[in-house]
């Protein structure tokens, strides 16, 4: 599962839960691969993202030291910065581990780099 991915799930169709989001992640596995940077295609991510969200992602899995809690102005600009980014969401890869509900506290397994949250 992709940092990327992270940032959209939510167990909110789950009885009793009001908004599900952000869910804990707890990674056992972490792989790292190569994948062509595209500074258009991290401009563009980025505006969709949910910035907080993304950076405690990236620090619960030990990833985050290089960013800031608020997204740095004419971050467009900053090749170096967008490498940076583009490596959290395109190139870390989470396993093995688990999503957890900040609600319930129910935990969802990740196998195989895919998140259940049946």
């Amino acid at each position: 599962m992709k940092l990327f991915t992270h940032n959209m799930l939510s167990s909110k169709s789950l009885e009793g839960v009001k908004v599900g989001y952000p869910l804990r992640i707890v990674a056992k596995d972490i792989q790292i691969s190569q994948s062509e940077f595209n500074k258009e295609f991290v401009k563009n991510i980025i505006a969709k993202l949910n910035w907080k969200v993304f950076v405690n992602a990236a620090i619960q899995i030990g990833y985050g030291k290089d960013l800031s809690e608020e997204l740095i102005k004419n971050y467009e600009n900053d090749e170096e910065y967008l490498k940076k980014v583009h490596h959290l969401l395109m190139e870390v890869e989470i396993i093995d581990g688990e999503l957890i509900c900040p609600e319930t506290h129910r935990v969802f397994p990740i196998s195989d780099g895919v998140p259940n949250l049946l």
